[in-house]
This record gives C-alpha cells, structure tokens and sequence, in this order.
C-alpha cells in the first residue's frame, strides 16, 4: 500500500500566468514487524494541468468535432519527478477564469497520476481557481501577457519587505506585484457619476455612485435623492446581477435569452424618504467579468422602482383629543403605481489571489491509497 497526497503550497486560488506549486507525497506505512520484502514498488507518476470544459446541450451549439466535455492542458511540461518532492508549472495566460455559470463551466484540476508494480492506474484530483486579469480593462481579451514588465529596476514594482529574490522567483513575485498594481490603479480611480430618474410622468430623483469599476470582494455603494424629484418613490429594490450572454456563433438557436444571476439586492420602502443608500458587497466567490470565444460575463445593478400616479402630501400629526385618550393615525390603504426598471453596467475585476484563498472553500489538498 502507497499513500499519495497533494497539497497546494500557496492556497487554492491563482491569477493566470503565476506558477502552481503542489507538495506531493509518497508514503509507504509498514507494520513494526515488516520486513523489507513488504514494501511496495512505485512504478510510475505523472501530473498535469487541466482545464475542463462543460456545455449545456440545451443552450449552447458547439461543432460536431467538439465534446461538450474536453480538456485544456498546460503548454509546457506536466511530467512529476518523484525525486524533487513538488511539482511546479506556470498556469497559462491566455486561459479562460474559473466559472460555474447557467450554460458554460471552465474547472481547472490538478490531476496526478500513478501507479502501482502489478496494480491498477489510479488518478488523484485537486481543485483549483483561476482568476484572469487583463492588462487592460478596456480589452476584454488581452491578458497580462501582453504587459512588458518594466526593465529599469527603479521603476518596477517591488515590495519592501521582502528580500530581493533572483531568476524565475523574482519573475513571479513581479507579476504578482504588478497585477496588485494594476488592480489598484483601476479600482482606486473615484468620480461622481450622477443619474436622473424618471419616467413618463417626470422626474422621481436622482441616483449618485462614485465609481463603476471594482474588486470581487468589494462594497458597492450608492446613494438616492428623492428630495428633488415630481414623482413619489414608493418603494425600490437594487439587485447586483450578472449577465451570461453566448457568443452568437455558438447560440443554440438565434436571438435566445440571456441568463442573469443575482448576487445580492437591497429592498427598502422610501415614501417621505430625502435621502437613502445601499450597500451590496461582491461575493469573492463570484468570478469578474470576462469575454472567451463561446461566453462572455457582465455584471450589472438592476434596478425597480415603484411610484404613485399622484402627488403625495405629508399627513399631519391627529389633532383633537388629549394625549391620555387613545388615538389613531394611518396612512393612506390604497394607491394608483407605475413600476419601471433600469439597468446600469459595471465592471468587476478579480482580487488579490490570497485574499481569495483565505475564504476560498475549495480544498486545495486530497490523497488516494494505491
């Protein structure tokens, strides 16, 4: 009997482009009284990256050449040597992020493989994510390949703290650093962005975020004036959504819908209501936007809005009877209303890969006996 483990050594969540490094070992536990003719012979391992590939036949139209089902596999070597305790490999960066949606799935596993002398072939899982971060945010399939790390060492991105590191190493820790700055310069840009509500019958207020692009993992604030508005809000519910749209060359049929997930919303009644927020946080769980050849992934904040066909008027306190004698003040038991929506486009970004690792509940580690 072996025993096989892997760990992931740095967690469970990756940026594509950064290397994977997993701890695998092999174990052959024998009794106190065994004797050297009980060990077991290893007569191969191998490991390597994959990215699956899942289609629902329902909504999406892949080639007859194509599986709904296949595998993508790293570019470079995949091939475990025992004798060096790990196995590393850089994730590519040209790959599609994690994502389990309503019509597409991407999963990346870490297979490895071994057997045992006279024994079957038995195959060991880890799960993993990937999260993709585009130089670029106005490219949505440009990746970080297409970013040249700066030469002049004055003006690369570093950590302080650390302590200087050389060849492959300090290559991956710039690209860390880099896609933390990257990060920061895209989601750290704060402007007013000011919206009119209205409709048919006029203005219902005004609707302020301070920006539009962010982090998965962030808050989404944004604020309601109904002070200025003709038309009385009565009520308004703000769901953060996502928005699955297929690639029209793979549509199962033309013109078919797209699928929205909703994240989290906020529902509040605001009759007489001046001033109001809200605060949606973004899942870390949940993927950034992203674009392939067969799906793309847009987030979004979907609004509904229900208001009175009349002007409202403030009721006055009951006059009348003294405090001591029992008195009863209600509102009004009926209104004529017009419900409207409104959708407004944002943009969501990944997050620093450990962050996401540290509320990640993908394992990270498995074994098998062979």
């Amino acid at each position: 009997m072996i025993e096989v483990s892997a760990a992931l050594l740095r967690g469970a969540v990756f940026l594509a482009g950064e290397p994977l490094e997993c701890l695998v070992t092999l174990r052959n536990p024998l009794p106190p009284d065994a004797t050297s003719a009980s060990s077991e012979m290893l007569a191969w391992a191998s490991a390597q990256i994959h990215c699956q590939f899942h289609a629902s036949e329902s909504r999406v139209a892949l080639p007859p050449s194509e599986d709904s089902r296949h595998d993508v596999q790293a570019e470079n070597e995949t091939v475990f040597v025992p004798n060096r305790d790990s196995y590393c490999e850089t994730l590519p960066v040209d790959g599609p992020p994690s994502f389990r949606g309503q019509a597409v799935k991407y999963v990346y596993k870490l297979t490895i493989g071994c057997q045992r002398v006279n024994s079957p072939i038995k195959l060991l899982r880890v799960p993993f994510r990937v999260l993709v971060l585009h130089a670029h945010a106005a490219s949505p399939s440009a990746g970080l390949k297409d970013y040249q790390c700066p030469q002049d060492e004055a003006v690369a991105p570093s950590n302080p703290f650390l302590e200087e590191e050389e060849g492959g190493a300090k290559k991956d820790s710039r690209l860390a650093d880099l896609a933390t700055e990257l990060l920061m310069a895209a989601t750290s840009r704060r402007s007013l962005h000011l919206y009119n509500i209205s409709n048919s019958r006029g203005k219902v207020g005004t609707f302020c975020i301070f920006k539009a692009v962010y982090k998965i993992g962030e808050d989404i604030v944004g604020t309601f004036n109904f002070s200025e508005g003709d038309i009385p809000c009565l009520q308004y519910l703000v769901s953060l959504q996502t928005e699955e749209r297929i690639q029209e060359a793979f549509q199962h049929r033309r013109g078919q819908p797209v699928s929205y997930s909703t994240h989290a919303r906020h529902q509040e009644s605001c009759l007489h209501t001046s001033r109001t927020s809200f605060s949606l946080p973004i899942p870390l769980s949940s993927a950034p936007g992203f674009s392939t050849n067969i799906v793309s992934l847009k987030w979004r904040l979907h609004f509904e809005f229900v208001t009175s066909r009349e002007a409202s008027q403030r009721q006055a306190p009951p006059e009348g009877p003294p405090l001591e004698e029992a008195s009863r003040w209600s509102g009004v038991e009926q209104m004529d209303v017009d419900t409207f929506s409104w959708d407004l486009p944002i943009k969501v970004l990944p997050t620093n890969p450990l962050l996401a690792s540290s509320v990640s509940q993908v394992p990270g580690a498995n074994s098998l006996t062979i």
